[in-house]
């Protein structure tokens, strides 16, 4: 096996970018994914194991439509990773250090449930909701 993968397969996602280099910065940068290949219209990003491909793609960026959940607005179209906990208060951290405008401010949902998560949205510079999770529990990510 190599040491790219894992007993999981990582998934692929491509997604709409305005700016490549502003991608560059806020991935690499502020999300601390390394780059791969990459051309004038495209790059790859490893997050967190999986491969995202932001390409250049103007007219496609942005969310529309969000679902209530727990209270809050979700983006409906959103991706993202399950860390640990204190993966996730790491992020969060550094996030609201780097002045983050959250869709959703951390918090934890579904308080006392199954499923009770610690979660944060916020957007892209091109309008591309990410979701970053966390379960103090890992058995509880399918329970219902």
């Amino acid at each position: 096996m190599s040491t790219v993968q894992s007993a999981m397969p990582p998934f692929h996602l491509a997604f709409p970018v305005h700016d490549i280099a502003v991608a560059r910065k806020f991935y690499g940068e502020v999300l601390g994914c390394s780059e791969g290949r990459s051309s004038p219209d495209w790059v790859d990003f490893n997050f967190y194991g999986h491969q995202i491909v932001a390409h250049l793609a103007p007219n496609e960026c942005g969310h529309k439509e969000a679902s209530p959940v727990d209270g809050h607005d979700v983006p409906v179209r959103h991706f993202g990773v399950i860390l640990s906990m204190a993966q996730w208060q790491e992020m969060a951290a550094k996030l609201v250090a780097v002045g983050t405008k959250f869709v959703i401010e951390p918090y934890v949902r579904f308080k006392g449930e199954v499923g009770e998560q610690a979660t944060m949205f916020f957007l892209d510079p091109s309008g591309n909701a990410i979701e970053f999770k966390a379960f103090a529990n890992m058995d509880s990510l399918f329970a219902k």
